[in-house]
């Protein structure tokens, strides 16, 4: 046997799954709460030492032990750029992409209140953007040394108008910041160009954010900490959605993961126009898209998702719950971020609630529609991705690979007749991460694209 150890430092548990790489199959898996306010390695060893009960040997003798984590609040950032519709959101879409948790994001010149509320925030990085290359350069300059007379202490990856990099480089390095210059994220008005600044973020991120977050304990045991855990789940949606070399993808598709802070959700799509006549606009939309709602979480975040949903939303899915039982509820999660349902209307108010996470994460995901009148009739305008093609719909997080029924969970996801104009999926087919496995095959895509590939495959179940 060749044996890989993949770890997910989740912000609630941690997993731990064991794969035979030869017989591309998985050996066991295991989770404990995740200690990372205590000692990370308290529950990684507890994982591994339940999952040692299951196999009958260590499985930290594997011979490759890669991880990823999302412990300690994730990747958080904030992104800093010129043009809110433009090199803002370039930034914002490069970090998602590296598996960030976006804080804010500040357009046009930082204000003295702005730059209080970036130390506020404690970000892990900043990212810089700003102008295209031969544009703007006065903006991205003066937020630089805005950022230099800060009292931030955390790497800035500068991704903007290349014209402005060194002299913004040196006023950041001058005052002894970790500076990172990197391609610009839009060279070119509505060109991105993101994945020079995702691989700078990751690079820091093994480099550094690791250590501060206490997860280098964990490299006594492990070969390392690889990349956030999003990341991981968005590298198994691009391996299952255009396959390798060695081995067939499914095709497009969207990947909901509904977890405890935060519900992300993963497109692998070109998202063009599915019908004539309708014309494109906005910034061009990446194949690979992550966005992630941290107010849109089933335990951290649950009090944020009642009011993100609001009182009409829920009444609609949960029916006559009484408001009482559902803040009862909210209470013992909020309180116990590893609480589970005890009874029969707990089952129903976690449902709800799941559901409607799933709805409005999908509502901000998918593109929309827009009828535009002119003098010479009615025209269609698309803003974002159109996902009503895509044919396969893929949830993940505990509250779907545990339901009993998690088809009524995703079927939120679905295109609505009653909002024509949210470019939601029309009817996928649906499936789901059984064995919880999406993040760890991500990591493996990292050692072995086939075999994680063929695994994860293996491991979807159709509803």
């Amino acid at each position: 046997m060749e044996l890989a150890l993949l770890v997910d430092f989740g912000s609630t548990y941690t997993k731990v799954t064991v794969v035979d790489l030869r017989d591309e199959k998985i050996m066991g898996t295991a989770k404990a709460f995740t200690t990372v306010e205590t000692d990370i390695m308290e529950g990684l060893k507890q994982a591994c030492a339940d999952l040692q009960q299951k196999l009958g040997f260590d499985p930290l003798t594997a011979k490759h032990k890669v991880a990823c984590s999302s412990a300690a609040g994730g990747l958080k950032m904030v992104a800093v750029g010129l043009v809110r519709e433009l090199t803002v959101e370039a930034a914002k879409r490069a970090a998602l992409g590296a598996g960030a948790r976006v804080l804010d994001v500040f357009a046009h010149r930082l204000t003295a209140s702005e730059l209080r509320r970036m130390e506020i925030l404690k970000p892990d990085i900043v990212l810089l953007a700003g102008g295209t290359d031969g544009g703007n350069r006065e903006v991205i300059v003066q937020n630089a040394r805005m950022l230099a007379q800060s009292s931030l202490q955390v790497p800035i990856v500068v991704a903007g108008n290349k014209v402005a990099a060194e002299e913004v480089a040196g006023l950041l390095r001058g005052a002894g910041l970790d500076c990172r210059v990197t391609e610009n994220v839009m060279p070119e008005l509505n060109k991105l160009n993101v994945e020079p600044a995702r691989m700078t973020i990751r690079e820091i991120f093994m480099e550094k954010i690791v250590s501060a977050k206490g997860l280098s304990k964990a490299e006594q045991l492990i070969d390392g900490v690889l990349m956030p855990t999003p990341a991981a789940v968005l590298n198994a949606a691009m391996l299952l959605a255009q396959g390798t070399p060695g081995e067939p993808g499914i095709g497009e598709l969207v990947l909901v993961d509904i977890g405890g802070a935060t519900t992300d959700v993963h497109s692998v799509a070109k998202g063009e126009p599915s019908k004539a006549g309708v014309m494109l606009k906005g910034l061009p939309e990446p194949q690979a898209k992550r966005t992630v709602e941290g107010d849109l979480g089933m335990r951290y975040s649950a009090r944020a998702l009642c009011e993100a949903a609001g009182p009409n939303r829920f009444s609609g899915v949960l029916g006559d719950k009484s408001c009482g039982r559902l803040e009862a509820f909210l209470a013992r999660v909020t309180a116990r971020p590893d609480y589970l349902p005890k009874d029969e209307e707990e089952w129903q108010l976690d449902e709800g609630m799941a559901r409607v996470a799933v709805e409005l994460a999908m509502e901000r995901h998918a593109g929309n529609m827009e009828v535009v009148y002119t003098p010479f009739g009615a025209s269609y305008v698309q803003y974002g991705k159109d996902l009503t093609p895509v044919p396969h719909l893929i949830g993940t997080g505990g509250v779907v690979v545990h339901h009993r029924e998690p088809a009524r969970i995703l079927k939120a996801a679905w295109f609505d007749r009653n909002n024509p104009t949210s470019l939601r999926p029309r009817s996928p087919r649906m499936w789901v991460d059984r064995e919880y496995i999406l993040a760890a095959m991500g990591l493996l895509g990292e050692i072995a694209p086939d075999t994680a590939l063929r695994i994860s495959k293996q491991c979807l179940l159709e509803l």
